[in-house]
């Protein structure tokens, strides 16, 4: 169900009038049954994986918590085994057919007439997201940073709540499990504002993004037939489509929560507004790059043990970023190339932009933007 369909204008009204209608005690299992409808009407199947995931959250978030494991290797092999049941999951659906493909590219060049069988897989709808989130919150309930949830229905929401399940933002658990804990009463000027960040949101997806994607398409599939000036176009306009697409999304994800008296974190703050790259992705998709920051760039040792450990923390987080986001070489050259710009501008040219008008510094930023969606645009990765 996608927020710009017709199923979605009938049932989030349905779920949002229900909700402030039935008792408080029955306000969770509501919101749960309504997430689950929500998800399984891509594929029924799905709600079976998430399940899985919920479980396997939920199940390593109690065993951290016991006391004969809150100290010592046995905590750390929970910890471990959790996150890579979940890393596991994510892997085998998004990932297992690139791989399997990239090492048949192998055999072939090196003669052999072998090939491994390409898994025939539908990738889940939201996977990345959901997965992340529980894998966020069984770090944060090993750091102590917050409690392990007690409630599997709480527990279960907090996984699948419908309106940042397959586009995020990607919630940490210590905001969005404690707003769960106590359900919203109905407030005239929060469903308002609400109600207005979603009609935005619309705005951006169907009136810009959607328009936008129509010259887009038809240049980016054709474009050895159009001139040098109309590439340009769409490239800038491609720029445009993305941001609007996704932002529309999470504006209309976090008005949505709104409604429900849920705040969900901000995933975007004017993005092309940015003077340099690493400040760009300050702006773009916050809830990632913070997660990344957070769980992956910080554990490795962040800053902490040298520029020369530093540089190639930066450069793991930027593969794996490129990966998050598909599973084809040209998201994998994509995140070389921001980790290889926030390298330099992190070795030498901040240092230098700094001392320059603000204006040189937008221009620097979209330009090497621009450059970026470019090869994200390309899933042919001959075409670059």
């Amino acid at each position: 169900m996608l927020f710009h369909s017709f199923s979605f204008l009938l049932f989030f009204p349905l779920v949002t009038g229900m909700y402030f209608l039935i008792p408080k005690r029955a306000k969770q299992l509501w919101l749960l049954v309504a997430s689950y409808y929500f998800y399984m009407s891509w594929n029924v199947q799905y709600g079976c994986l998430i399940l899985l995931v919920t479980a396997i959250g939920y199940g390593g978030g109690l065993l951290l918590a016991q006391n004969k494991v809150r100290q010592g290797k046995r905590r750390l092999a929970v910890l471990t085994g959790s996150v890579l049941l979940c890393v596991g999951i994510l892997f085998f659906f998004k990932y297992s057919a690139f791989a399997v493909q990239n090492i048949n590219e192998l055999l072939r060049a090196v003669g052999s007439v072998r090939a491994l069988r390409v898994p025939d897989l539908i990738l889940p709808v939201g996977i990345s997201f959901y997965t992340f989130q529980t894998i966020g919150y069984l770090i944060d309930v090993w750091k102590g940073k917050t409690e392990a949830e007690k409630s599997f229905l709480r527990f279960a929401l907090f996984v699948a709540f419908f309106p940042q399940l397959v586009a995020g933002p990607i919630e940490r658990s210590g905001s969005l499990l404690a707003q769960l804990r106590e359900p919203a009463e109905f407030d005239y000027d929060r469903v308002k504002d609400g109600l207005l960040l979603m009609l935005w949101g619309y705005f951006e997806k169907m009136w810009v993004a959607d328009r936008a994607a129509i010259l887009v398409d038809q240049v980016y599939q054709d474009y050895r037939n159009y001139s040098s000036g109309m590439l340009v176009l769409a490239t800038v306009l491609f720029a445009v489509q993305i941001y609007c697409d996704f932002g529309g999304y999470s504006h209309i994800a976090i008005g949505a929560a709104k409604v429900l008296g849920i705040r969900l974190m901000d995933n975007f703050r004017q993005p092309y507004f940015a003077v340099n790259c690493r400040e760009f992705w300050r702006r773009w998709h916050i809830s990632l790059s913070s997660w990344f920051r957070e769980y992956v760039y910080i554990p490795l040792g962040g800053n902490r043990k040298g520029l020369v450990r530093q540089l190639f923390n930066i450069m793991v987080v930027w593969m794996l970023t490129g990966l998050w986001h598909g599973a084809n070489w040209n998201f994998v050259l994509w995140g070389v190339y921001y980790g290889v710009l926030l390298m330099i501008e992190k070795l030498f040219l901040l240092k230098w932009l700094d001392k320059l008008p603000n204006w040189i510094g937008h221009i620097y930023s979209m330009f090497l933007v621009i450059i970026g969606w470019t090869i994200f645009a390309q899933t042919d990765i001959h075409q670059l």
